[in-house]
This record gives C-alpha cells, structure tokens and sequence, in this order.
C-alpha cells in the first residue's frame, strides 16, 4: 500500500516566533497558506533578492531541512499565518504529488545559490561571478601554462566555438594545433545520443563561461569542481559517485560559473532539460537529492558570507574551521583530536585572504599550543577549541557591529 502524503496545517498568532536561527534538528519545512511572514538572519550580508517579506504560495526552512543543518533564518509572523507543514521524509510524495512545487524550490534554490554565490565571490574574490564565453580563452592559457593539455585543448575549443571571431581566434587556433597530439579532450560538442558518459581522468567535462544545457549524475568515479582567480586554479569541491552538478545552467540558462573536471575516471549520467522535467515526475529520489545538495551548498554559502563579517582574520580561521566542521556532521568531543583534510595554503583560500597576509595568521593559529601540522594538513587536538574560539570572535564581531550602530545613532 501507498505511504499517503500527510501534510499538516499550522496556525501562528502575529509575531509569533515560526523557526530561530541556530536551532538544531530542523526536521520539517513550511510553506505559507495565508498570511506574512518576516524572515531575517543575525548576520544580514546581502539583501535576499525578492526582499524579506515572504507571502502566500512561499516557502522557507527548505535549505536547513532539506540540508539536516541547524537552521539559518529566523521566521516570525507578522500577521496571523496559516502554514502547510512538510516534514523531510514526506518530501520524495510531495514531488510525486505535485511537480510544480518541487520545481518552484528547485528553480528558487537555483537563483538562490547563483545570487549568494555572486555575492561571495565579490566579497572574498574581489570580483564579479558574472562570466561570458570569452572568458573560455583565459582558462584556456591558464591550463596551457600549466602543461594540462587536455583542458587548454577542450577551453580553447568551446572557445573558438562561441567565438569564433573573437580579438584571440587566431591564437587560439594556432597553440590548438600545437598542443593537439598531447590532448584527450572527449566530447566536445557534448553529444545528444550518448547519455551515458565516460571522462578518462583530467578531461574537461565542461569549463566556466561556457553555456550549459546539461546536469550530470556521477555514476563512478570523482569530478572536481574549480574555478580560475588570478591565473590560478582554485579546487571548490571534490564530488563523488551519486553527487549531483551542472544543474544551475541547465535551470537557468546563464553561463557556466566554474570547470567540472574528472579528477579520477568518471562515469557521468548526462540530463537535458527534456530529459530533467520528466525525471522530476519519475524519479522523485533523484529530485530529492538534488534538492538535499543544493540545499547544502545554500547553507555553506551562508555560513561562508557570514564568516566575511568577521574582522579579525584570526577569528575567521577559527570560525572557517567551525564551519567545515558543521558541514562534514563532526560530532563535537571535549579532548577528541581531529584532522582536517586540507592544509594552511587551503585555509587561506577559504577566508579569501592574500597569501602573505594569511600565511601570518597561520602562524598565529599553530601559535596556539592545541594546533600541529601533520604532513601539512592542519590537526587540532581538542574540537572544543575550535568551537570555543570560533564563538568568542563571533561575539566580538556583535558586539562591535552594535557599539558602530550605537554610535551612528548619536
């Protein structure tokens, strides 16, 4: 027999409190019947596009929900409100039941994620995300310098591809004939026959600044995920078999924000967009898990831009440790050791601080007698100090944000 779709409808008083923002176990997501309702976070980095007002047809507490992370807004009515109810296992029979909603959240994280990503890379990166197709030739030059031919190959290809008349065709043409006998680049012009694909190891699946029409299922194998700042390769993400990506293009028809690369030999899963809407109607498990890794990008995001905020940049190294781990689920332990798998150069990296600069603040952080570097990856020997260090700097943070605040007022 059928598990039926049990949804539940909750009725909040005006200013009533609906979820707090850093309450653990979010379990169950709302969306709004009738009524208003104000969402708002303690660390308000960029205005939420659409503003804070949320109305009937919304919904909020998807991202932490769906995530299984505490949550990262706070929700209170500023009317009477009355709100559906879903809790997390009842969100596979909601997509059955009813397509659109599935694909309003999905199409809502997506802009979600393409806004807060934007944000962050023009705080921490000191730029715009905004990339177009002429772009393809930097990444191109970047990867040949590094003698990775299979990507300079496949960057200068997409490039001459959707510009072909652009001011460095001919140098483009002409370093593609050098480097050709070196290169393993595969599927070019994608393919709309083969949905099953295989990346031999360092292939382009698809670079930045190039359109994208497809998502991808790993099957087998691993994808990294990079993007190029400053002539350099930045490593976003290590994605593994059942790890969804590429979505965001194939939702919203905007370029591609970073390169997805096999960083082992990957077998891929390819989905159009013909392909994805029917998807949504049949398999709902693979929605569900969409929805759970965007969900968790979102929330990662948020905790990212958040960390922006500090001004200490010894407080952000403590805090950017707190948040990695929050996202790998670590339970806390007094007196429990724990080792990182990155080491000093990533952890600048990820507090988007300038190399000499954060190479300093390292320096500060092994100062602390709990820190060791162990085949260069950074190992605490008590998580309780990550923690406690990481809240400290946070309460500093507030409270120098309310003494400016106060003094404003004057």
């Amino acid at each position: 027999m059928d598990n039926p779709l049990q949804l539940s409808f909750v009725n909040f008083k005006r200013d009533s409190y609906i979820i707090v923002e850093g309450k653990q176990n979010a379990d169950r997501f709302f969306i709004i019947k009738s009524g208003k309702v104000r969402i708002s976070k303690e660390v308000e980095v960029v205005e939420e596009e659409g503003g804070n007002i949320y109305s009937p047809g919304d919904f909020f507490g998807v991202i932490s929900t769906m995530s299984s992370h505490s949550h990262i807004e706070t929700a209170q009515a500023i009317t009477d409100v009355t709100l559906i109810s879903v809790h997390r296992d009842q969100y596979g029979l909601l997509i059955e039941k009813n397509t659109p909603v599935a694909m309003k959240i999905i199409m809502g994280f997506s802009k979600r994620m393409r806004y807060l990503d934007e944000a962050l890379t023009r705080i921490t990166l000191k730029k715009t995300a905004e990339i177009d197709p002429s772009h393809l030739y930097k990444v191109a030059e970047c990867y040949a310098r590094q003698s990775q031919f299979n990507q300079a190959y496949y960057a200068y290809y997409q490039y001459l591809k959707y510009c072909p008349n652009g001011q460095h065709a001919s140098a483009a043409k002409e370093r593609m004939a050098k480097i050709k006998p070196y290169s393993k680049a595969v599927y070019l012009d994608g393919s709309t026959e083969e949905f099953n694909r295989y990346y031999p190891k360092d292939t382009m699946v698809f670079s930045e600044g190039m359109p994208g029409t497809e998502l991808y299922i790993i099957q087998k194998g691993s994808v990294k995920i990079t993007k190029i700042v400053d002539n350099t390769e930045v490593l976003l993400a290590v994605l593994k078999a059942g790890d969804i990506f590429g979505e965001m293009s194939l939702l919203e028809n905007k370029p591609r924000s970073a390169s997805a690369i096999a960083y082992e030999d990957a077998y891929l899963l390819a989905v159009n967009k013909q392909n994805f809407e029917r998807m949504v109607q049949a398999q709902p498990q693979i929605v569900t898990r969409l929805t759970q890794l965007l969900a968790e990008r979102i929330w990662f995001i948020y905790k990212q831009l958040a960390n922006t905020l500090i001004s200490d940049p010894l407080g952000r190294m403590y805090d950017a440790l707190h948040i990695q781990l929050e996202k790998n689920r670590v339970p806390i332990k007094n007196g429990a050791t724990y080792a990182f798998e990155f080491g000093p150069k990533e952890l600048v990296n990820m507090v988007g601080l300038p190399i000499a600069e954060g190479n300093a603040v390292v320096q500060q952080l092994l100062a602390n007698k709990l820190f060791r570097l162990i085949d260069n990856k950074i190992v605490v020997q008590d998580m309780s100090e990550i923690v406690k260090q990481a809240e400290y700097y946070r309460k500093m943070q507030k409270i120098e944000k309310a003494r400016k605040e106060a003094q404003a007022a004057r």
